[in-house]
């Protein structure tokens, strides 16, 4: 039987980067992949859906070209070579993946594993051919996939998940989008810039539930501006699929209400890879629908740890490449802090695009702080304006007794790329005041962060 000091059970954007770790630190060691290296992250979900996206924001640019004193004469799309070039932006990933693989001499077992007693692995081959192997440490990393509610039942054709969502035969005329998290409004957003008419069904008051609740409003009021329809404090409550097309029921707070529409992308959550993989064999706990561990991920049986979508933190890629990080270095015997799960950065990338960290001000004031609140918009940002980028804002939340950083959320062309500035300064330590006297260069985007703790303070220049 071959052995290995680690197993890596999947390969995505926390197993790929877990096995890289443990061998960077002289562990020997294989990754198990049923599908493409870097699973749904890199293949199906966060690179593909932005390059997606990105198809969607030179659209929208050609389309209003003469907003920058430019004439393009007929801008149009053709959705099959926009799904095509996604595909082979995904499938680059994959071979970077493979490459990075070979580089760290990590051995790729390719097939569907499966956990035994004792630390060992079987692997199952497309041929059906099953191969045992053993470790002193097997990491669980198999991830999650769309979560289908038993009112809507996913066909593949007219009711679809996410990943049929990025290779459409045919662009829909019209699409309904149930749930609004970053799976929704990305798609959303991309299918209306396409020229699709869509509608989003939220069962909660706000898009975006989990943001700010003034970053869920302006949203809302963009997404409206471009013409996406909103129903929020709304419930499919049945589909009907017999037709053309589908016909969805929504319950809504002024009562029932029929849609129609080509598809209707159902956008309400994920569900974990744990069926199939020998977790009850094995004796490994879970409680609801993930795997029970330590600070460290070790499960309750010794040699058996497990990462990501199938623990119970946040479902993002940074957060289980984080994860993987940690456990390996923990099990090579480094000394390891657990990850602070209060300062993980959520983005989504629709556009306007959303980044957040720490509390939202509902949640600082539910905690009892007395807190000081600056917001600055990107109306005011000379840098927004000249590029044409004015909707959005910032907004930071300050403890007003000793100056921590409690949360940070933006809205706005490129805010992804800016929110590391507010998880860096939480993770060290830094007050207000500080940000204040680090000089923001201008004109930028960026400047709008140091504004609003300008605001917060009663200093703001610019507004």
């Amino acid at each position: 039987m071959n052995t290995f000091d680690v197993i890596v059970l999947g390969s995505g954007p926390g197993g790929y980067v877990t096995a890289i770790r443990a061998s960077q630190l002289g562990l020997k060691t294989a990754i198990v992949e049923k599908e493409s290296l870097g699973g749904v992250c890199l293949n199906w979900g966060c690179i593909p859906t932005k390059a997606l996206l990105k198809s969607a924001q030179v659209f929208n640019y050609l389309q209003h070209a003469e907003e920058y004193g430019l004439k393009v004469k007929e801008a149009d799309k053709d959705f099959d070579a926009v799904v095509a070039r996604s595909r082979q932006v995904a499938d680059g990933m994959s071979k970077g993946v493979q490459f990075l693989m070979k580089k760290n001499k990590i051995e790729v077992l390719q097939g569907h594993g499966t956990l035994l007693p004792g630390k060992k692995v079987t692997v199952r081959g497309e041929d059906g051919k099953e191969t045992t192997y053993g470790a002193s440490h097997i990491i669980i990393a198999t991830g999650a996939r769309s979560r289908e509610l038993p009112n809507l039942p996913q066909d593949g054709e007219k009711v679809i998940g996410y990943r049929k969502a990025m290779t459409l035969e045919k662009q829909p005329e019209k699409m309904i989008v149930v749930g609004s998290g970053a799976i929704g409004v990305e798609f959303a957003y991309f299918y209306n810039a396409m020229g699709t008419e869509v509608t989003v069904v939220e069962y909660l008051p706000n898009i975006v539930p989990v943001e700010d609740e003034e970053v869920s409003k302006q949203l809302e009021r963009s997404f409206k501006k471009s013409g996406i329809k909103i129903m929020t404090s709304s419930e499919v409550t049945k589909v009907d699929t017999s037709g053309k097309g589908v016909r969805a029921t929504v319950k809504t707070p002024k009562g029932e209400e029929i849609l129609e529409a080509d598809i209707l992308l159902s956008a309400v959550g994920i569900k974990t890879n744990i069926e199939n993989i020998g977790l009850e064999a094995v004796g490994i706990a879970t409680d609801r629908d993930k795997i029970v561990v330590n600070d460290f991920y070790q499960t309750n049986i010794p040699g058996y740890y497990a990462i990501g979508d199938v623990t119970p933190g946040p479902a993002l890629a940074h957060v289980a490449s984080a994860e993987g990080i940690l456990c390996v270095e923990k099990i090579a015997g480094m000394h390891v802090e657990p990850l602070d799960y209060g300062n993980i950065p959520g983005c989504t990338y629709c556009s306007p695009e959303v980044a957040s960290v720490g509390l939202t001000e509902k949640q600082a004031r539910d905690k009892g702080y007395e807190i000081k609140v600056g917001k600055f918009p990107f109306s005011a940002s000379g840098k927004a304006k000249a590029s044409g980028h004015a909707d959005g804002f910032v907004k930071v939340i300050f403890d007003a007794r000793y100056g921590e950083w409690l949360g940070c959320h933006m809205i706005g062309a490129g805010v992804t790329d800016m929110i590391a500035e507010a998880v860096v300064a939480r993770k060290l330590e830094t007050t207000g005041h500080e940000i204040l006297k680090a000089v923001h260069p201008h004109p930028t985007m960026s400047e709008a962060v140091m504004e609003a703790v300008a605001a917060a303070y009663d200093e703001v220049i610019h507004l």
